[in-house]
């Protein structure tokens, strides 16, 4: 990276250059930011109120709550900066620090998702020995190997991206500093970084999914091994809310990055991580908020013990 110290900063393009559709775009953003924001904040600080949710799936949902929060705070608010204020410049180093932690985010929430798969698979194939197999060591380890391999990953993209020479002028045709979008601003030899970016890539997420696709596989042979009506739904509820999470993360990427190369550009990129970078971080804390009965009924709980606070002030 000392070959490009020189560069003061980069210009981001952002979304859309039409003056109409900023203001729209600036309210849309600020509201999903704030529902990401206090939803993930939210789980965060509830699940640890109540006994009944101290367990591993909730250990695993703090985990991604956490991931979540960070990960759209990494890029939303510069971006509703650009739309509002029209400031699209970001300084080299700042460039770099959003690249890294997107990228690391980004990974640290495939792998999770994938650890949180295989704890429904033991929950689901092996309920008598689920407390046995998914222990606190257990957990940890799933837990922190997400992080470890996303921010490896994450510096081995930055490192490779910003050690090559810059030509011609620092604008960078994207909202935020993504890989692609900023490599395509260097000059230098880039098929080694290209090539070292596509295969960590495609091995993480082709291990990512081979493990839930796995996992799943005898999730759904056991169900439909089980005779009883009340196993069948339980079995099933165990397993919703992280499915539903699953198919809105990678089903959005597979459908948008498996189109054809003479249909895919930039801007399809831009609104691929519209989705990655704030609407699925807002849309993870309300799949599990509405799908899960255990966190409603807290909830619930905790808003009857403030009214009943609150009707007790007013008494006095």
């Amino acid at each position: 990276m000392e070959n490009n110290t020189e560069v003061p900063e980069f210009i981001l393009l952002g979304l859309t250059s039409a003056p109409e559709l900023q203001v729209a775009l600036f309210i849309i953003f600020v509201l999903i930011y704030l529902v990401s924001v206090v939803g993930n904040l939210g789980l965060i600080l509830l699940i640890p109120l109540d006994h009944r949710l101290r367990t591993t799936i909730y250990f695993f949902l703090t985990n991604l709550s956490l991931v979540d929060f960070c990960y759209s705070t990494a890029v939303t608010p510069k971006v509703m900066a650009g739309l509002l204020a029209g400031d699209q410049v970001i300084s080299y180093n700042a460039c770099a620090a959003q690249m890294l932690f997107f990228a690391a985010l980004a990974t640290v929430e495939s792998y999770l998702l994938t650890s949180m798969a295989y704890d429904r698979f033991a929950a689901a194939c092996n309920p008598l020995r689920y407390k046995t197999t998914m222990t606190a060591s257990v957990c940890t380890c799933l837990a922190t190997g997400p992080c470890f391999c996303g921010f490896r990953d994450a510096c081995t993209h930055t490192g490779n991206t910003f050690r090559l020479s810059l030509c011609g002028p620092s604008v960078v045709h994207h909202f935020f500093c993504n890989v692609p979008a900023v490599t395509a601003l260097f000059c230098s030899d880039k098929l080694i970084s290209e090539l070292i970016l596509h295969m960590v890539a495609s091995f993480s997420i082709t291990f990512a999914l081979l493990v839930i696709l796995i996992s799943y596989l005898f999730i759904f042979t056991t169900i439909l091994k089980m005779r009883s009506a009340e196993g069948y739904q339980k079995a099933l509820s165990i397993c919703a809310s992280h499915l539903t999470a699953v198919s809105i993360f990678y089903g959005t990427g597979i459908f948008t990055y498996s189109q054809p190369g003479s249909r895919h550009s930039m801007d399809t990129d831009k609104i691929a991580s519209v989705f990655y970078t704030m609407v699925i971080p807002m849309l993870n804390p309300l799949v599990y908020s509405l799908r899960n009965k255990e966190v409603k009924n807290v909830f619930k709980k905790l808003v009857k013990k403030a009214k009943f606070s609150k009707l007790h002030l007013l008494k006095l």
